[in-house]
């Protein structure tokens, strides 16, 4: 697949929102069909439910092929610790976007449009993103799966959001070089 397409890619994307938001939505449903009583609309939804989880995985799949796993017998434990590298790296990247970025803008149209249950959801959800995006990095140390580089950049960017909330201070390299950042874990 060639993703270097952007309406492919885009196209894929969504594609595998959809299908994921159908799966939860199912999975709900069946939840309600149980509580009323119907367990044969319950079992319906549950079973279509699942399906619409493995449309959504055939289109990630599309989106990282790195992420295919065929053979896990054939892989070498430094393929197999990539591989799960990269999944943490996503689980991290997607947590933060959620608490730095999505929630907080829902959160601000939600209290622009005056629905104050809207935004304590939206608030609600940047706490947890916040935390899940904390699990996802202690389980990457703890499984030594982040390399010590990226923990370092991973720190210096949580001291610098920290910083630009008011909720501390950055500071400064003690010899910075003009006009260029240089990591000093890096050189």
């Amino acid at each position: 697949m060639d993703l270097s397409k952007p309406s492919t890619f885009a196209n894929l994307e969504a594609a595998f929102g959809g299908e994921s938001m159908a799966n939860r939505k199912y999975l709900f449903f069946a939840d309600v069909a149980a509580k009323l009583g119907n367990t044969a609309l319950a079992k319906l939804f549950r079973d279509t439910a699942a399906q619409e989880t493995e449309h959504a995985f055939a289109h990630f799949r599309l989106l990282h092929p790195e992420l295919v796993v065929s053979d896990p017998a054939r892989l070498s434990p430094e393929q197999k610790q990539a591989i799960l590298s990269r999944c943490l790296e996503l689980a991290i990247e997607g947590e933060t976007y959620e608490y730095t970025t999505m929630y907080p803008e829902f959160a601000a149209q939600a209290r622009s449009d005056e629905d104050g249950g809207a935004e304590a959801e939206f608030q609600d959800q940047i706490d947890e993103s916040k935390q899940h995006a904390a699990i996802f990095h202690t389980a990457g140390r703890n499984f030594g799966l982040l390399a010590p580089v990226e923990h370092h950049h991973a720190d210096r960017y949580g001291v610098a959001l920290q910083a630009l909330r008011g909720e501390g201070k950055a500071a400064e390299a003690s010899q910075p070089v003009p006009g260029k950042w240089i990591c000093k874990v890096c050189s």
